[in-house]
C-alpha cells in the first residue's frame, strides 16, 4: 500500500482486508547531553512514523551504536529511555541489534498496525482543508545553539518534554476526525514535509504569524544557529515556496531548518474545525491552525 514512492513516513502492507502492516525505522546521534532524555527524544522520534500513517505500534526493535569509551551506565539509560516510550506506546520490545562506532546513535525499527481503510497518505488532502501542527518548531535551532554553548539544556526543558512526547492522540484526533491526509515534521523541516502533502493542482497557504515556534527559536535564528541540514533543506525545496511576507531571511529559513521528534500535520475538512478543536481540547493536545489547501502550485507563505 505505500513503499519508496510518495516519501511516505513508513512502508505499508495489506496483510488482509482487516490489517495492514506498518514498518519503519528511525536512529540518530545525541543532540542533548542526558543520555536518559535522548534514549526518549529517540525512541519517540522512530514510533512517530506510525502514528503518522494513523497506525498503532505493536512492536520495535533497537538499533544502537556505541563507541568503546561509552560508560555501561550512560548505555542503559539510553535504553531505559527508550524502553519507556515503547511501553507508553503500548508496544512490545523484541531486542535488536548494537555495533560499535565512533559516536553513539539511537533509534527504533517499529512494527505497527492498522485498517487498511484508516491508513491516511501525506498527499491526499483536498481544496479547502484546514492545515494544523500539533507542536512547535524550532529544535534545530535550539539545539544547535545548545552546542554552540549559547544556551543551557536547563533552558530546553519545554523542548525537551515535548520532543518526548508521543503523537499518539494528535493521531487518534486525525483518525476520529477523518484527516484527509497526514504527516510528520522531521528531518526535512517544515517546509519539506509540507512540499510532501502537495499534489496535482492543490497548493498551500501558509500563514507567518500563526506558526507556533519554541521560546527563544527566533531570538536564537537572529545569530543563524542553524545545523547544517536546515541550509541543505532550503538547497531541496525552496523551490516550492513562494513568498509573499515580508520576513526576514533568519525567519524563513527557521521554517527549513530539521525537526526531531516533531509534530504532525494535519489536512483537516473544512467542516470539521470546531469539533476537532473543541476534542482537542478536551483530551489535552495543541493543535495550531497554520494554513490551509486551495487549488493551485505550491507553498505560499503569507505573514
Amino acid at each position: 500500500m505505500a513503499g519508496i514512492d510518495g516519501s511516505e513516513d513508513a512502508g505499508v502492507y495489506k496483510l488482509n482486508d482487516e490489517t495492514a502492516l506498518i514498518f519503519t525505522l528511525d536512529f540518530f546521534t545525541p543532540i542533548v547531553d542526558s543520555p536518559y532524555h535522548f534514549g526518549k527524544i529517540a525512541a519517540a522520534n522512530s514510533l512517530s512514523d506510525v502514528y503518522a500513517m494513523c497506525g498503532k505500534p505493536l512492536l520495535a526493535l533497537n538499533i544502537l551504536c556505541m563507541p568503546s569509551n561509552l560508560s555501561p551506565v550512560a548505555i542503559e539509560n539510553i535504553l531505559k529511555g527508550g524502553l519507556e516510550k515503547i511501553r507508553e506506546a503500548g508496544a512490545y520490545l523484541l531486542g535488536g541489534h548494537s555495533i560499535q562506532d565512533r559516536e553513539p546513535k539511537y533509534g527504533l525499527a517499529v512494527l505497527g498496525i492498522a485498517k487498511p481503510e484508516d491508513i491516511k497518505r501525506n498527499n491526499s488532502a483536498k481544496a479547502g482543508d484546514i492545515l494544523y501542527l500539533t507542536k512547535p518548531l524550532g529544535v534545530g535551532v535550539l539545539t544547535t545553539a545548545l552546542k554552540k554553548k549559547k544556551i543551557k539544556e536547563e533552558d530546553l526543558m519545554e523542548v525537551i518534554e515535548e520532543m518526548e512526547k508521543l503523537n499518539k492522540l494528535s493521531s487518534q484526533l486525525a483518525l476520529k476526525f477523518k484527516a484527509s491526509a497526514l504527516t510528520d515534521v522531521t528531518g526535512f523541516g517544515l517546509i519539506g514535509h509540507l512540499s510532501e502533502m502537495l499534489n496535482d493542482g492543490i497548493g498551500i497557504v501558509l500563514s507567518f504569524k500563526k506558526i507556533p515556534f519554541y521560546n527563544r527559536t527566533l531570538e536564537m535564528a537572529k545569530d543563524y544557529n542553524f545545523p547544517g541540514g536546515c541550509y541543505s533543506n532550503q538547497k531541496f525545496y525552496e523551490k516550492y515556496l513562494k513568498l509573499e511576507a515580508n520576513l526576514k531571511d533568519e525567519e524563513v529559513l527557521a521554517l527549513f531548518s530539521p525537526e526531531t521528534s516533531g509534530g504532525l500535520l494535519v489536512a483537516l475538512p473544512q467542516d470539521k474545525k470546531e469539533d476537532f478543536e473543541r476534542e482537542a481540547e478536551r483530551i489535552g493536545q495543541k493543535v495550531y491552525e497554520i494554513g490551509r489547501f486551495f487549488e493551485g502550485e505550491g507553498i505560499v507563505l503569507e505573514e
